[in-house]
């Protein structure tokens, strides 16, 4: 938004040559920036820019394209785009709509804009790295991929049900073969792509949590990560009721660290009750369990590390140190010692939790498709259903359209409005 040092002003579609002939009084060549005095109706001068024309239908959007790159300040801006409003055949560009329409005339699918949307709104480095895979075609190129390799089966199915002598059993139960076992080698592939974490965790951060029994140090700890207070620390036992969220960024994956209620059996206090009854549902939706608690009483966890909290209170006692050589840190956040450990050993696990390098995690209408397209495909190879070629087309078509789903070729429109909403882009 305005005041900015140059402010870039997008016109698509059929009368975009129009408009700049009436404000620059020409079309420069294609693709070539140009220094142009811009006037409104009256001959006023609005103001020097570049201007550029990009002609249908290699363009952002697939229709003719015109861009004003003006001086930034909000005058300039207003001016030129009153002189725009004023030209018939215009309006104002909803939120969004650039974008929607280059989804709508080919130009993106579906995948490739999420991905955009995405890296829009990226604020972390493993959001942007997820974002651009997406929006540069990643998961689009592997589906393409599956639907070749699934229109070659179904052209073999076809052939043979077409074509075969209807006398050649031996034949068909060879093609029927050689399907069960393409079909068997795309389910492996759907099954490696469905074992990857979700896109959504990497947007939203992953979940870490704080818990530990009563005064174990976890609102001090967490007032240590966020550099700032956010929880109250005292000595007076069953001080956080709730849980207290606070989103951080380490190394550039997004987080959200939660501190808890401490977890004790029973209270006489029934609100300290709700508070531990949330704390124990956090830990079991945890990503990352940061348990501050005796080692032996760390909950079950997938990736529980368990800390010696406040080391500078139990150091020299010779109990203390024993329990403490068990666990994976050991730590004091009121004087720092570990602090830096925690974030590296942080890190280290959330990485587990993210796609490897070069891979892409799916969204979650895009894992819905795939474990569609997967079920349409996994079939036992000694069912009567194997040996029946009609029914296995039937399998590979149904697989093939769920698999359409994800690049926006069927069933999608019911959401278009609220992924493009989500652009400020074109507005």
């Amino acid at each position: 938004m305005p005041p900015a040092a140059i402010g870039v002003v997008r016109i698509s579609g059929p009368a975009a040559g129009e408009a700049l002939r009436s404000l620059a009084g020409r079309v420069p060549e294609a693709r070539r920036a140009v220094l142009a005095e811009l006037r409104n109706a009256t001959g006023g001068a609005l103001d020097r820019a570049l201007i550029l024309w990009f002609p249908a239908p290699a363009t952002a959007t697939g229709e003719d394209l015109a861009e004003l790159h003006l001086h930034g300040g909000r005058a300039v801006v207003a001016a030129v785009e009153a002189a725009l409003a004023a030209i018939p055949g215009l309006r104002r560009a909803e939120a969004g709509e650039f974008t929607r329409r280059a989804f709508l005339n080919g130009r993106i699918d579906l995948a490739e804009a999420e991905g955009l949307a995405d890296l829009l709104a990226a604020e972390t480095e493993s959001q942007r790295v997820q974002a651009l895979g997406m929006a540069s075609g990643h998961v689009s190129r592997a589906v393409e991929d599956w639907q070749e390799r699934l229109l070659g089966l179904m052209a073999g199915a076809e052939a043979e049900l077409n074509f075969a002598d209807e006398d050649d059993v031996e034949v068909g139960e060879s093609v029927a073969q050689r399907l069960i076992l393409g079909m068997g080698e795309l389910t492996g592939e759907l099954d490696s792509w469905l074992a990857r974490p979700a896109a959504e965790v990497i947007a939203e951060g992953l979940s870490v949590v704080i818990a530990g029994p009563p005064n174990a140090g976890k609102s001090t700890l967490i007032n240590a990560l966020a550099q700032r207070e956010l929880a109250i620390v005292s000595p007076i036992e069953g001080t956080t009721r709730d849980v207290i969220e606070t989103p951080l960024a380490l190394d550039g994956i997004a987080m959200r660290f939660s501190d808890t209620a401490g977890l004790r059996a029973e209270s006489a206090d029934d609100i300290e009750m709700i508070g531990i009854d949330r704390a124990k549902a956090a830990v079991e939706a945890a990503d990352i369990l940061l348990w501050l608690g005796p080692p032996e009483a760390a909950p079950l966890h997938p990736r529980c590390l368990k800390i010696a909290a406040q080391a500078d209170r139990w150091r020299g006692d010779a109990v203390a140190e024993a329990a403490a050589a068990s666990c994976d840190l050991i730590l004091s956040a009121a004087t720092g010692e570990g602090m830096g450990a925690l974030h590296a050993l942080i890190v280290a696990t959330a990485r587990t939790l993210l796609p490897r390098e070069g891979e892409a995690a799916l969204r979650q209408r895009q894992r819905a498709a795939l474990a569609e397209a997967q079920g349409w495909l996994t079939i036992e190879a000694r069912s009567r259903e194997a040996s029946d070629l009609i029914l296995l087309a039937e399998r590979l078509r149904l697989a093939g359209t769920a698999l359409d789903r994800i690049t926006g070729r069927a069933g999608v429109e019911d959401m278009l409005d609220a992924l493009f909403g989500r652009f400020c882009i074109g507005k």
